[in-house]
């Protein structure tokens, strides 16, 4: 599936997603804030904003960007900006795939329901993984392939029909974080049936070969993240790093 074809599909959607969507995959959406434990002025990026259902739910006390590449959704997602004055919120038509942001923008990027959404997932990770800083975080939230090997079958028969409504459903989550600097830090199965995944990962990527662990003040004061044995550790960033 192209871009042009997804545009067309969630722009179509755009005005009826929230009566459709909205209830549906709220616990997902509500659980990625809920367990966000934002810093005053950490900078976060979320990647196919969509309508802007989780806009709200944000702290204000963060800088938030949206990025989606539907004009249609994007419409929406203003309007409820707006509506709910929200000072702190600034949204942009970009293809995820090719981000216009310098390296490092960000202390934390959330893209849910998207990396089965676009026509080139390894695309989107990659500049998620740019944009965001060394020991920052990734949190995706989506339905990844079943580890069930049945349902796992079902799932890539569907997965053509489902193309045509805008996504897939035979992408495993292993696929995705193949070959990347991210390691999980949390995996928790949301909304109905628990078939979609919340997964939060740490940006291990290299930095003048070096990996951080506990990142780097991005200028702000952010809190780091360092992940032990898949328990996270929230301090102040120490710009220490391994090797």
């Amino acid at each position: 599936m192209d871009l042009a074809k997804v545009e067309r599909v969630y722009t179509a959607y755009a005005k009826i997603y929230d009566r459709i969507f909205g209830k549906v995959f709220h616990e997902g959406r509500q659980s990625i804030i809920q367990n966000l434990n934002a810093q005053p002025h950490e900078k976060i990026l979320e990647v196919g904003v969509g309508t802007g259902l989780a806009l709200p739910m944000y702290p204000r006390h963060c800088q938030i960007v949206g990025i989606d590449f539907s004009e249609g959704m994007l419409d929406q997602a203003k309007q409820k900006a707006a509506e709910h004055q929200m000072g702190h919120v600034q949204l942009h038509r970009m293809d995820a795939g090719e981000m216009e942001f310098k390296d490092d923008s960000f202390d934390t990027v959330v893209a849910a329901y998207v990396v089965t959404a676009v026509p080139d997932y390894r695309k989107v990770v990659s500049e998620m993984i740019r944009v965001c800083r060394p020991g920052g975080r990734i949190i995706m939230l989506n339905h990844f392939a079943n580890d069930n090997k049945i349902i796992a079958a079902v799932e890539r028969v569907l997965s053509p029909l489902t193309k045509h409504l805008g996504w897939r459903t035979d992408l495993a989550l292993q696929t995705v974080l193949d070959g990347t600097p991210l390691h999980v830090a949390r995996k928790q199965n949301v909304n109905p049936l628990r078939l979609w995944a919340l997964v939060e990962c740490v940006n291990k990527k290299n930095v003048n070969g070096k990996t951080h662990i506990n990142g780097v003040k991005n200028g702000n004061g952010a809190a780091a993240y360092a992940h032990i044995n898949g328990t996270r550790l929230s301090e102040q960033a120490s710009g220490q790093a391994l090797g």
